[in-house]
Formats: structure tokens, sequence, C-alpha cells
């Protein structure tokens, strides 16, 4: 069953970087696409710790770490919406 678990965990993780490399253009979507990869490596955790019958607590530290990376993420899109209309990178001007 673990076996099993870790196959399934380990396909999340590849999707979510499938899908993380082929939606490039919108940020919106890569924001989803890396919010997809941190679950899938919050039940790998969250697996390994009670496999080796650890405590919880630094799960509890990483699901802040991951909140406090999509808080940021989102404030980048509503700024980025703001100041170009839309989450196209490809409407981004570096010389701005």
């Amino acid at each position: 069953m673990v076996e099993f678990n870790l196959l399934i965990i380990i396909l999340m993780y590849i999707c979510g970087c499938l899908s993380y490399v082929l939606k490039r253009k919108h940020l919106l979507s890569m924001l989803l696409s890396l919010e997809f990869i941190v679950l899938s490596l919050f039940f790998l955790l969250i697996m390994m710790l009670m496999y080796f019958n650890f405590e919880f607590f630094f799960s509890m530290i990483f699901l802040t770490f991951s909140v406090c990376e999509g808080a940021l993420g989102l404030s980048i899109l509503v700024s980025m919406a703001r100041t170009h209309g839309n989450d196209y990178f490809q409407s981004l001007n570096i010389l701005i």
C-alpha cells in the first residue's frame, strides 16, 4: 500500500512539473501548477512522517511556507493585472 501511495505522489509531482513547463504563458496557470507541486510534496512529507513515526510539527512549518508562497504569487498576479491588464508574460516589457 505504501508503494502504491508513493507511486501516486510521484505521478502527481511529475504531472505538476509537466504542467508548469507546458503552461508558461499565463501567470495564473503557473501558480496553480506550483500549488499542485507543493500539495504533492506535502502528501509525500506526511506519508514519510507517518512511515517513520515522527511528529507532524514539521508539516505545519511546511504548510506555513506554502501559504506564504501562494500569497506572494497572488499579490504578484494582482499587481500585474492592475498594471498590464492581463496575466500574459508576453505583454511584459523589460525596459519599462
